[in-house]
């Protein structure tokens, strides 16, 4: 079941065509990738799930009906350029970001003051933001996107201005959320935490959607049937005709890593008895899966 369904969403800004009859559909519970290149229309989209802007034409539906602007309150929205007023101290601007959202004042504070312990970040509730750097302000905003508990969270670009050590808590704390039960848009550039993170994905280019579908589907659909060899032998693998064909075979101190190209219509197991019959002793066989930054440049670079 989708928590949000786009269905022929249209929308030109002057001659400009954002978007051009896109449709996705976002699964309630799971992480879903929003990739494309710069310009391709991932924000636009965005802002009309947010209502922050209206289509031309098509539909958004919210957990089965139009989405209103009630809706909104359960919506959690992180944008890549972020906004927080620079004169404000840090307390203040979080809990009038909270009760924007719909909370009480009691249960701002509360839920507030749980996130700065878990952040380790209590000591700056009296600071002004102007004070903060932009990595500590990332993690203020963050804080104020999910406070509310959302029943939606939309990450635009959620790890950038972090070091690694805050990018990996933010990771986990978004894993927390879908554990939770929040379902989740991460528009990103980085493809590690596409693979990481997201149960499905669409790719927008040029205004339409080129690809969707599972993470997991897309790679095998995108694989190019090859597999990955590692033995520890004297003997070194061969080619067997009809089965598979050896495209590189590296020896480390008589550790080989080999690449295998199976012939159409052969599968693993096939495989696998093949090199076993060579008398291999096999350490690992694996299928290879492309990266989907290689299915990324592939798409894209397809379409210029």
């Amino acid at each position: 079941m989708e928590l949000i369904r786009c269905k022929d969403v249209c929308k030109s800004f002057g001659e400009k065509v954002a978007l051009d009859h896109v449709s996705v559909d976002i699964p309630k519970g799971k992480i879903f990738g929003l990739l494309g290149p710069n310009g391709a229309g991932k924000t636009t989209l965005i802002r009309i799930i947010n209502r922050i802007t209206i289509p031309n034409s098509g539909s958004v539906l919210f957990d089965g009906r139009p989405i209103t602007q009630d809706d909104v309150e359960k919506i959690g929205y992180l944008p890549e350029e972020r906004g927080l007023y620079r004169k404000m101290k840090v307390g203040d601007q979080a809990m009038y970001f909270a009760q924007l959202k719909g909370m009480s004042q009691r249960d701002a504070a509360k839920e507030l003051k749980k996130w700065f312990v878990k952040f380790g970040i209590e000591s700056w509730w009296n600071k002004k933001v102007e004070e903060l750097s932009k990595g500590m302000a990332q993690k203020v905003q963050f804080i104020t996107t999910v406070v509310h508990k959302p029943s939606l969270l939309i990450l635009d670009e959620p790890f950038s201005g972090f070091d690694p050590v805050n990018a990996q808590l933010i990771r986990e704390e978004i894993l927390r959320l879908k554990d939770e039960g929040s379902t989740i848009i991460l528009s990103t550039h980085n493809m590690e935490s596409v693979e990481e993170l997201c149960d499905n994905i669409a790719l927008i280019n040029k205004s339409h959607v080129v690809i969707s579908g599972g993470v997991d589907e897309i790679r095998r659909k995108y694989g190019n049937n090859n597999v990955e060899l590692i033995y520890t032998d004297r003997l070194t693998v061969l080619s067997e005709p009809g089965i598979f064909k050896v495209l590189s075979d590296r020896d480390d101190a008589g550790r080989h890593t080999a690449v295998l190209a199976l012939e159409a219509g052969t599968g693993s197991n096939d495989a696998l008895k093949a090199v076993l019959a060579q008398g291999l002793t096999v350490n690992s066989f694996k299928e290879l899966v492309p990266r989907m930054n290689d299915i990324f440049i592939k798409l894209v670079t397809e379409e210029e």
